[in-house]
C-alpha cells in the first residue's frame, strides 16, 4: 500500500471484483434481513445477527478498498469471516430460497475477500 504523500496503487481487477462482490453481498444481506423481519421467529433472529455483521462488514470492506486503505487487507480477512458466518447461518434454513441466494452471495464474497486479504 502507498505511504503517506505517495500516489495510490492502481486498482487491480482482483480488488474491483472483491468490491463488486462486497456490494452485492451487502445488498443481498439487507434484502434478506427485510425478508427475515417479515417472517419473525427466534431462528430468524439468530440469522439476522449474522446478516447484520456481514452487511456492515462488507460495506466497510468495499469502502476501504475503494479508498485504498492500508488496512484493507486485514479488513478483507475479517470480512471473509463475517461472510462465512452469515452463509452458515443462512444454510440453517435450506428450504428458504431467499436465504439460499444470500448464502451464495456470502460465499462468493468470502472467497473474493480471502483472495485479497493479507
Amino acid at each position: 500500500m502507498a505511504q503517506p504523500g505517495t500516489t495510490m496503487p492502481a486498482m487491480t481487477k482482483q480488488m474491483q471484483d472483491c468490491i463488486e462482490a462486497c456490494m452485492n453481498c451487502h445488498g443481498m444481506c439487507e434484502e434478506t434481513m427485510s425478508s427475515c423481519m417479515q417472517q419473525g421467529g427466534q431462528a430468524q433472529m439468530q440469522i439476522m445477527r449474522a446478516l447484520m455483521d456481514c452487511s456492515e462488514t462488507t460495506r466497510m470492506c468495499a469502502d476501504m478498498m475503494m479508498r485504498r486503505s492500508p488496512m484493507s487487507g486485514e479488513m478483507g480477512a475479517m470480512c471473509a469471516k463475517a461472510c462465512d458466518m452469515a452463509a452458515e447461518a443462512c444454510m440453517s434454513m435450506p428450504d428458504d430460497q431467499q436465504l439460499m441466494r444470500c448464502a451464495e452471495a456470502c460465499r462468493r464474497c468470502a472467497e473474493m475477500c480471502r483472495a485479497t486479504a493479507v
